[in-house]
């Protein structure tokens, strides 16, 4: 069978589709549309005489070919991507593409304030960047690395430390204190109005307040739930209820005097933010200049090389 670029690039859409499950965020993901996806399938399983999907109107997965299919050329793109890699270190600066899938918070507080910076300082990198609260497969979804705390890295991934240790408060505004009264102990919130946390697998998450063996989880009630603390801040400084989130993502709101941390004494340290990709393949081109501006940017040290290959065990 004749193999030639066009075929390779045909595969490399096949491959796409079966990673993604889906024509639409396999078109997306390949910048092309819907069309030209299908399009390009068909011509690649008349050139292969072999049915590699089984399509409806709503769901594609592949045949048992098109599965073995799939899963030999992992092995062989995986290559490809390696040796590209590995050919980035003859360069003076990255090229390429990242596409991270970040959390929101991190999003916000670690990612935003480096953007300018270091696509000034690597014009030839392009950051495709998915927000997302959920968890999820990093590879499986066709992410280079993810951001997340450091707690919710998964243990197959190598993890790098990117924060110090994160401060978490309750707060509220001036005028719900006025009319519901301050807490003076932690149990006193169960019978205020508070804004409850919906995190990424659906879970309603408690408040830890305080640290070590003195610390205390509330489930709290209250008149909204959030699944993300935009929403929950702003719900704050409306005085619908007390909110629970990072302290320096209101920082602006506290020193203005929109918001007040109460029981500051139970503030609670959680986990730094860390960035994580596959421990199976060489870092892509541009993550490890990525990640060394936010450690500069967070007054933490550069990582030396050794801290490279076994960066899940970089503490601070």
């Amino acid at each position: 069978m004749q193999f030639d670029r066009a075929m390779l690039a045909d595969l490399n859409v096949f491959q796409t589709i079966a990673r993604r499950g889906s024509m639409a965020q396999a078109a997306i993901e390949l910048g092309v549309s819907t069309s030209a996806l299908s399009h390009r399938l068909r011509k690649l399983e008349t050139q292969l005489g072999v049915k590699l999907f089984n399509r409806t109107s709503r769901s594609i997965r592949p045949t048992e070919a098109g599965a073995s299919l799939a899963a030999q050329l992992n092995y062989g793109f995986q290559t490809i991507s390696d040796a590209l890699t590995t050919l980035q270190r003859h360069r003076h600066s990255p090229v390429g593409r990242l596409r991270l899938n970040v959390l929101r918070d991190a999003a916000r507080l670690v990612l935003g304030p480096v953007l300018p910076r270091y696509l000034a300082n690597f014009p030839d990198m392009h950051l495709d960047v998915t927000v997302d609260d959920r968890i999820v497969d990093i590879v499986a979804e066709g992410f280079d690395a993810g951001m997340r705390y450091g707690d919710r890295v998964p243990r197959d991934m190598v993890g790098v430390v990117l924060t110090r240790s994160l401060q978490w408060v309750v707060v509220a505004s001036p005028a719900l204190i006025a009319r519901h009264g301050r807490p003076k102990k932690p149990d006193d919130l169960l019978n205020l109005p508070c804004v409850q946390m919906r995190v990424g697998d659906n879970s309603n998450y408690p408040w830890e307040l305080g640290n070590g063996k003195a610390m205390m989880r509330l489930g709290v009630r209250g008149p909204l739930t959030a699944n993300e603390t935009e929403h929950a801040v702003d719900a704050a400084l409306r005085g619908i209820g007390y909110a629970y989130c990072l302290e320096r993502r209101v920082t602006a709101e506290l020193s203005s005097r929109a918001l007040e941390v109460v029981l500051p004494e139970w503030a609670s340290e959680g986990p730094p933010f860390m960035i994580y990709y596959p421990s199976r393949r060489q870092a892509p081109p541009g993550l490890r200049q990525f990640i060394d501006i936010i450690r500069e940017t967070e007054g933490l040290p550069p990582l030396v090389e050794t801290d490279r290959r076994a960066a899940v065990d970089v503490t601070e």
